[in-house]
């Protein structure tokens, strides 16, 4: 290091010797500068401005060396009497710990010890306190001492108020306050002694310092460092700040001038008071002892006025008693109070800010309950508790040390004296119960290296690191690896909380900085809403005024409002009247409003602009939502609120959304008091939350699906926030978040399962293909014809780009793709094909099936098990009745070999191990014929014919048959769409046969023709077809039908209910032709009459000469013939009737009269009374009697059943002659047997079987059922057939076989 001064001139090396310690260092970097500059004439002007800068320095180094204050000793304190011992290890030693009991003077004296060792002239003596109030009354006492005005050479600073000065010495502080400067002087160069005092506290603070200290002395030799507290626990600092091995120095003063008389008094609160109630009590009594002042404790403020209160209760106080309480939050002149004696009895209430700090005057005795409010963090549930605990023996020795200072001293402890030893010996260090978030974070900004590894008193366990990296981690603060993110680093800048900082943060991205500062402040201040304990209720009606619905938060803006309009319309004095009305603190206020200027400041300095005016409240909100991510809560299903990390909480009744309770909620804190509680809570969106969290927020996709309305892959979207379901289910476009997934559902679906619309040619092309092969497959029953879906991903996946994985990117690219290679997605019938079915050709398997003139589409579909697996015939409802069960049969001729096979293998095995099934079905399939009958008559003739063995079509057992072998009918509306489907034809018959008659003469209404008499009409075809725009094609019967004694053209669903009516209709039009040619008039021919009158006693004379001229037409020119189609034909079969005309009406009338006479006795009979025993059988002959004359059954019935109708009503009078003979227990027994089989033609009727194509076969059927009866219950009638039980069945399977 060169230098050239003149001779007059002291060189820098000299001055740099002479300057003050505080200042050395800086000038040595300034020197190293000055080495390095090149250019001489630069260089001279460096080293003139350091050689003023030194001369000034030095030149106020010997000025505070001559104002330095003269120390002298209180002479009367134990640590007086140490004084040399002091000093000299102070000397000797960078560390020293100093154990001074309580009333030892230690606070006081150390600093004038440091004073007389030349401490604090080149630099200050640092002496901090852990409380605001002690830093103050420290400071006034230690310039009391010395002779000196506080703010000089004494001086005190804490937050919003620093007294200190360039002349100061001495400077008192809050450990906080040293913390805060180690940002801007990181060697802690303006001390040259630190005293920690009240080191047993452990706050936060004083641990972190503690470590911090450890580092920095290292590069400091110079500095010293007193340790001091009344109890310590010694040995573990000295050996912490031991140096070589060797233990720091540790130097033990007494200070318990008089003894202390130790009472323990657990009876009180054993007995049932409560602590307020045994406080009181307990200070009462010393009181009148005369050992007052006394010092009550308690664990807060809360308790402190209820104490307070039941001692005002007390009339047995001495008169003129004060009562003074004593907390942090007093205003300064209401802690003053406290250190002024008044002469009259005191009973101070104080919490624990009076155990260490403040020397309480003139106390004499103690009231100890043995407990204090902690607060307590849980890294688990992140909750902060604030709940009543025992206090450590360290804390009790230190309350009990208060009194016994100017005279014995009394302390009453409210527990027993085995409660206290097994206590805790120290107090939990703060370190060890606090969210470790802000440490980490100011750790990490001045680089100090790994936390863990920091050398603090007592290291926090892993999981508290481990909470403090995720906190910061939620702000967004600090890297997975530890370093701070620009954010993080900005942060550290602002000396409040990490959450209220990244408030702030987050405040000007939202544009809402001036409102957030000013919550911000607000949350890092105390509350200024005052809530005194007797005046509560006025206090809550008086901040009313102030609540925001859905914000606690917006109530501090609302205050701040207020109060700065007070503020510019009236004095200060005014103004805290003002609050004071309001129950609010001015003093707090004045705090909030300081912290406000200082973040205002800090972020104009960081280049943040909060200018004034309020924001939109949601822009506020999302900014505070980012601090608070980990105080979230959803309402859960009682009043409780669901927090994050499965915790609960309630909102605290104070709030504005107490009676909301709103779905989403954040909140500046949770506290565990006597319950978990919310405190500022406001309502917030799940929007707001995943935009803050979105780098904490977890996503969880379920159940990806192509949705072809949308044509993209969506899936299930969830997502949570420290276990809370911000969304619990919502669909999202799932491409993006896995696109190769997305791609193959996209393939899989849209392009090979065709769902998706698209304009591409190719794919219109493929799906035709597809579809193609497909229905050959169907008809194979095979499955392996088409390409597996492997081989179609793969055609597609070798021509489709990676990134199209939806409907929209596919369009775009395959319009530009087709525009210059029409065939590049285009497949080949090889790349669809594996290979031909022989099989399968247009003959065996049609794709329409034709029947009465109409034709319907046919539909393959290979699903085994399902309903829609074979062949199914789509038919309308008009259709529908002109299908035949031999044509549904054979409408597939593939099938005839399958089901020939299926139908031997049906047989009973006595009759299957006859035949080959296989074989049998290849030689018959191409002999049977559908116009020789059902398969199963033909196949049972032929199997007959080949072995000999009597084989019938009911042996097969048809329900064993494979449903596939019977096509299925799907009736469809006139839109094509399918309202019903069955393989039982009868069944859709029966259930559509109303509708479809309904739909037929809709069809044929124009043709339709009422009230003939004669053939007036041109032609009656067998089928009409009737085209209707946009419906299916409907194909009618025209018929002729006799309604109200005359004939109608209707037009009818099937040809067998037509040419059951026509040949009735018929016979009316010629009987009345051979009445018109013949001139008969029926009541002047023999027999009518009689007629006449029995047809009147049965109540149908009205349709008498209707039924008449029917039954004559039909036996002289119907019966027996074909239906004539036209006019000519008509006419010719009247050819020859003149002749029979005469004789053939009078035999009708005759055999008419026959069936009235019959039908009026068996009536009269059956209408008589009769034994309740025979009302089963009464009214089986009822039920037969109303099926004989049903639906126009005179005029409809075949002739020769007509003529047998007296027969049968004959029998039925022979049946009721026997109940009297055989009883009706026998009758019923021979009824059963005809019962079942009247039921089967019932049901036989509601499928519609009369009128289907097995119609001749039902009425054979339904009139060997009333031969039976005859045969069943009158033999001696004889029947016109050979019927029997044996014979119906036959008839019943011809039927079902048809």
């Amino acid at each position: 290091m060169s230098e050239s001064p003149s001779q007059s001139e002291p060189g820098l090396q000299e001055l740099l010797r002479r300057c003050p310690p505080s200042a050395k260092g800086r000038f040595i970097g300034r020197l190293k500068g000055l080495e390095r500059k090149a250019d001489a004439k630069h260089r001279a002007r460096i080293e003139q401005s350091i050689r003023a800068d030194m001369q000034r320095a030095i030149t106020g180094y010997e000025l505070r060396k001559a104002n330095t204050p003269k120390v002298t000793y209180a002479e009367e304190l134990p640590v007086s009497e140490r004084r040399e011992e002091i000093i000299q290890a102070i000397r000797d030693n960078q560390v020293v710990i100093v154990c001074g009991e309580t009333g030892s003077g230690k606070t006081t004296q150390l600093p004038k010890m440091c004073l007389e060792l030349g401490l604090g002239v080149g630099a200050m003596i640092g002496h901090t306190q852990p409380r605001r109030i002690a830093a103050r009354s420290v400071a006034s006492r230690i310039a009391d001492e010395l002779g000196v005005k506080i703010g000089e050479q004494v001086g005190s600073k804490i937050r919003f108020s620093d007294s200190t000065s360039e002349n100061t010495f001495i400077k008192v502080m809050t450990d906080g306050i040293l913390l805060a400067e180690t940002r801007s002087d990181p060697k802690l160069r303006q001390y040259d002694a630190i005293i920690i005092d009240e080191a047993h506290e452990r706050s936060l603070n004083i641990d972190f310092l503690l470590g911090y200290l450890h580092r920095v002395l290292h590069s400091r030799p110079d500095l010293k460092l007193i340790i001091t507290s009344a109890t310590i626990d010694a040995g573990r600092f000295a050996e912490h700040f031991g140096t070589r091995g060797t233990p720091a120095p540790v130097i033990e003063v007494s200070g318990r001038t008089y003894p202390v008389e130790m009472r323990y008094e657990p009876d009180h609160i054993a007995s049932g008071m409560n602590m307020d109630e045994a406080a009181s009590y307990a200070a009462a009594q010393l009181v009148n002892e005369r050992h007052d002042d006394v010092l009550v404790f308690m664990p807060g403020e809360r308790e402190i006025r209820q104490t307070a209160h039941e001692l005002r209760k007390r009339d047995h106080l001495p008169e003129g008693t004060e009562i003074i309480p004593l907390y942090a939050r007093l205003s300064a002149a209401e802690q003053q109070r406290v250190f002024k004696p008044s002469g009259r009895p005191r009973i101070i209430i104080a919490t624990n800010v009076a155990e260490t700090s403040l020397t309480v005057p003139n106390i004499k005795s103690v009231v100890d309950p043995g407990s204090a409010r902690m607060k307590r963090y849980n890294p688990r549930t992140k909750i902060h508790g604030l709940l009543i605990e025992p206090i450590s023996q360290a804390s009790a020795n230190q309350r009990a040390g208060r009194c016994g200072r100017i005279a014995p001293g009394v302390c009453v402890r409210l527990y027993d004296e085995t409660d206290y030893k097994t206590r805790d010996e120290f107090t939990q260090p703060e370190l060890l119960r606090s969210n470790l978030a802000s440490v980490i974070l100011q750790m990490a900004d001045l680089k100090l290296g790994e936390p863990e590894s920091f050398p603090f008193l007592d290291r926090p366990e892993h999981r508290q690191w481990r909470d403090g990296f995720e906190t910061l981690r939620e702000l967004g603060a600090i890297e997975d690896d530890g370093r701070l993110t620009s954010m993080g680093k900005t942060m550290a800048r602002l000396p409040v909380d990490p959450r209220i900082a990244r408030m702030v943060l987050a405040a000007k991205e939202e544009q809402a900085v001036h409102d957030v500062l000013i919550i911000a402040a607000a949350l890092s201040s105390q509350d200024p809403r005052l809530r005194p304990h007797e005046k509560r209720d006025a206090a809550d009606q008086a901040h009313e005024q102030f609540k925001v619905e859905g914000s606690d938060f917006l109530s501090y803006l609302k205050i701040w409002d207020w109060y700065h309009e007070q503020h510019l319309k009236l004095t200060r004095r005014k103004v805290a009247r003002a609050c004071e009305k309001l129950y609010l603190s001015n003093r707090r206020i004045d705090e909030w409003r300081e912290v406000y200027r200082q973040l205002r400041s800090l972020c104009i300095d960081m280049g943040i602009n909060p200018e004034k005016g309020h924001n939109d409240p949601d822009a506020v909100h999302r900014a505070l939502l980012t601090g608070l991510l980990a105080n979230m809560g959803t309402k859960g299903e009682t009043h409780e609120f669901k927090g994050a990390r499965n915790s609960s909480f309630s909102i605290s009744p104070g709030s504005a959304l107490f009676s909301a309770k709103p779905k989403w909620v954040m909140c500046a804190e949770i506290v565990r008091t006597s319950k978990v509680y919310a405190r500022t809570v406001a309502a917030v969106d799940t929007q707001w939350i995943e935009e803050a969290a979105a780098h904490l927020i977890k996503t969880t996709h379920s159940d990806p699906h192509w949705d072809e309305q949308s044509g993209r892959v969506v899936a299930d979207e969830k997502v949570t926030l420290f276990g809370l379901d911000i969304v619990p289910r919502r669909t999202v476009h799932y491409g993006p978040i896995d696109p190769k997934l997305s791609r193959e559902l996209f393939i899989h679906h849209a392009l090979i399962d065709d769902q998706m619309r698209s304009s591409s040619k190719a794919l219109k092309h493929n799906r035709r293909l597809i579809r193609e092969v497909g229905e050959l497959q169907a008809k194979a029953r095979r499955n392996d014809l088409i390409a597996d879906t492997q081989t179609l991903f793969n055609f597609y996946d070798q021509r489709l780009p990676e990134d199209i994985y939806a409907s929209k990117g596919f369009e775009r690219w395959v319009r530009k793709a087709e525009a210059g290679n029409p065939s590049v997605l285009k497949m080949t019938r090889e790349d669809v094909l594996e290979h031909m079915p022989k099989e399968v050709t247009p003959e065996a398997f049609p794709d329409a099936v034709e029947f009465a003139g109409a034709t319907s589409k046919l539909k393959y579909a290979f699903e085994p098990g399902r309903d829609e697996d074979g062949a199914t015939i789509r038919v309308s409802v008009a259709a529908l009745h002109q299908l035949t069960r031999q044509r549904v049969d054979w409408a597939v001729p593939g099938l005839i070999g399958p089901r020939i096979e299926a139908l031997v293998r049906s047989l009973p095995k006595s009759l299957r191990r006859q035949f080959d099934a296989n074989q049998i079905a290849g030689e018959l399939a191409p002999i049977v014929k559908e116009d020789n009958g059902s398969i199963e008559s033909q196949l049972a003739s032929e199997l007959t014919s080949r072995t000999g063995i009597k084989i019938r079509p009911e042996d097969f057992r048809r329900e064993q048959l494979e449903s596939y072998l019977s096509p299925r009918i799907e009736v469809i509306d006139e839109h094509g769409k399918t309202i019903e489907a069955s393989r039982d034809l009868g069944a859709l018959q029966a259930k559509f046969a109303q509708e479809a008659t309904k739909v037929v003469q809709q069809a044929g209404a124009s043709i339709e023709r009422t009230g003939m008499i004669g053939w007036d009409f041109d032609e009656l075809p067998e089928t009409i077809e009737f085209t209707r725009p946009g419906s299916p094609k409907v194909v009618g019967f025209p018929s002729l039908l006799v309604e109200d004694g005359k004939v109608s053209l209707r037009v009818l669903a099937t040809r067998w209910e037509s040419d059951l009516h026509t040949r009735s209709g018929l016979g009316l039009l010629y009987g009345l032709a051979i009445k018109r040619e013949l001139r008969l008039r029926l009541k002047n021919l023999p027999g009518y009459t009689r007629l006449h009158m029995l047809a009147s006693a049965s109540g149908m004379a009205g349709d008498l000469e209707a039924i008449v001229w029917t039954r004559v037409g039909k036996v002289i020119c119907v019966d027996n013939q074909d239906i004539p189609r036209n006019k000519d034909e008509f006419e010719l079969g009247l050819l020859g009737s003149w002749d029979r005309g005469v004789d053939e009406t009078n035999r009708v009338i005759t055999n008419l009269t026959q069936i009235f006479d019959s039908l009026m006795k068996v009536q009269g009979r059956l209408d008589e009374k009769h034994p309740p025993a025979w009302s089963q059988a009464i009214k089986d002959m009822r039920g037969q009697l109303a099926l004989l004359l049903a639906e126009d059954a005179l005029v409809t019935a075949d002739t020769r059943w007509l003529w047998c109708y007296a027969r049968f009503l004959r029998a039925m009078e022979v049946r009721l002659d026997k109940l009297r003979s055989i009883g009706p227990e026998r009758d019923a027994k021979v009824a059963d047997r005809v019962y079942a089989w009247t039921q089967c033609l019932q049901e036989l009727m509601a499928q519609g079987a009369h009128t289907a194509e097995v119609a001749d076969d039902f009425w054979t059927l339904r009139w060997m059922v009333e031969e039976f009866r005859v045969a069943s219950f009158a033999q001696n009638l004889r029947t016109s057939m050979q019927v029997s039980e044996k014979r119906l069945r036959e008839q019943l399977e011809h039927i079902i076989h048809a």
